[in-house]
């Protein structure tokens, strides 16, 4: 019985231990499961850690490369411009935020920029090109030229970065953007008082003079016009925008350089395109388009004009040229007011009809062009309420002004009266010399023809800082 009694609870012991066992069976595969599954996710969490820090490494390595090949790249134009890193610059433009964004053009947007220093400046961010050297050749070229010269009418090169792609100049803040601006009265802009356009036209020539005939060996500008032109606080012009510049030939048996046409339509020497021979004289044309966009206040290309009068050039040659400047003249500055307004309007429209000549050999120099200038404005200028006005209430970018409509209560309705006796006769007579020299070709003609060229250099047109800029 007792034998018995014993196999029995072995049994029993036996059953429940079975029953026991299988009960258990099932959490121990969710165990293993569970196991398997954390394993995958930490190595997944490893590996991704691994590619982040990967990622950051190489990334670094990039850029520490990036600054080297710069700093090369600066050593080897002899250049010493501080280089900024694209973070420093991120931060100075809130992000290129679009609310601190002055303008874009072809070739890229400028921002309104504040550094760690606190000091406001102009980021120009090169846009990118299907040729990504070129585009770092044109940089290249820009900061060479730009840090090589120094004259109080040249906007001042701050710093570059060329980072992770991005190719960025930063140059010193103008903060009354550009004569083009002030000229079509964007953003509710005055109208520029005539002495103030003067000035600006002098000050303008003398810095493309400077680079014409005291930097050796010479730089051609190559994109002189209005939106190229920037404002200070006081309204002092300097020039901008080097990104198409090239330095001339220091032989006295070479009086220009071969090279393909590029700048703006509307400004560029119809020779120079013509023949592709840049010289000093291809910015004289150029700055004699915008002594007449400071006389009319009119765009040098306009489609909204006559189909003769789309290209301002051409209009100038044959107003000025039949002495009928006052025809273009821009209403505001109503140049019968006073004898020294008229005299230097109407001399200033000379000048401009000079340097537009078709031959290059028929134009002033920059030098004789800025000596020029100096003298009309000093040869009986005084400073007027108008001067006044327009400098009190016009000290920002931001500041409100009178419209259109309101131009002629600044100054008195005289009507008008006959153009200057001497000035008639004299662009007559240029106006047969350059007819008889162009043989019947206009400066307007060849840019005519540039516009229906799929490699017009209207596709270069440069970034200025102004709204629809350059």
């Amino acid at each position: 019985r007792t034998a018995a009694v014993r196999s029995w609870e072995g049994f029993v012991l036996m059953s429940r231990l079975c029953n026991s066992s299988a009960k258990l069976q099932p959490l121990s595969v969710f165990d293993d499961i569970s196991a398997r599954f954390a394993g995958i996710v930490f190595g997944a969490m490893v590996m991704g850690i691994g590619c982040v820090v990967c990622h950051l490494v190489k990334r670094r390595s990039a850029s520490i490369r990036s600054q080297q090949s710069t700093k090369r790249l600066l050593s080897e134009v002899d250049c010493t411009v501080p280089l900024y890193s694209y973070r420093e610059i991120e931060r100075a433009t809130s992000g290129f935020s679009e609310d601190q964004r002055l303008g874009t053009g072809a070739y890229g947007t400028v921002y309104a920029g504040r550094l760690s220093d606190n000091r406001l400046v102009a980021v120009k961010r090169i846009k990118h090109r299907d040729n990504a050297d070129g585009g770092l050749d044109s940089v290249m070229n820009e900061v060479k030229l730009v840090s090589s010269v120094s004259h109080r009418h040249l906007v001042r090169l701050l710093g570059c970065c060329i980072e992770q792609g991005q190719q960025i100049l930063v140059y010193e803040f103008m903060p009354n953007g550009t004569l083009a601006q002030h000229l079509q009265r964007e953003r509710g802009r005055p109208a520029v008082p005539w002495t103030v356009r003067l000035r600006v036209a002098a000050e303008t020539a003398k810095a493309i003079a400077y680079l014409h005939s005291e930097v050796h060996p010479p730089i051609y500008h190559r994109d002189i016009k209005s939106s190229n032109i920037l404002l200070d606080h006081e309204y002092n012009s300097k020039v901008a925008d080097f990104g198409l510049s090239r330095m001339g030939m220091t032989s006295v048996d070479s009086s220009h350089i071969s090279t393909a046409p590029q700048g703006t339509p509307g400004y560029v020497d119809p020779q120079y395109h013509q023949n592709f021979h840049l010289s000093d004289k291809s910015d004289v044309y150029s700055f004699g388009v915008v002594l007449v966009e400071i006389i009319t206040a009119m765009k040098a290309v306009d489609f909204s004009r006559g189909p003769s009068e789309v290209n301002l050039a051409q209009l100038a040659v044959e107003k000025i040229g039949r002495g009928c400047v006052d025809d273009i003249v821009d209403p505001f500055l109503d140049p019968h007011r006073d004898a020294w307004t008229l005299t230097s309007i109407h001399k200033v429209a000379e000048l401009a009809f000079r340097c537009l000549a078709f031959h290059s050999e028929i134009r002033p120099s920059m030098a004789e062009v800025a000596d020029e200038l100096e003298q009309i404005q000093v040869s009986g200028w005084a400073p007027s309420t108008d001067d006044a006005a327009f400098m009190s209430t016009t000290s920002s970018l931001c500041s409100s002004a009178p419209s259109r409509g309101t131009d002629k209560s600044l100054g008195p309705d005289k009507g008008r009266g006959e153009a200057l006796s001497t000035s008639a006769p004299a662009m007559a007579v240029a106006a047969r010399e350059t007819e008889k020299g162009a043989a019947g070709s206009s400066p307007v003609s060849v840019q005519e023809r540039w516009f229906s060229d799929r490699s017009s250099p209207s596709s270069n047109s440069l970034l200025g800082n102004s709204s629809s800029l350059h």
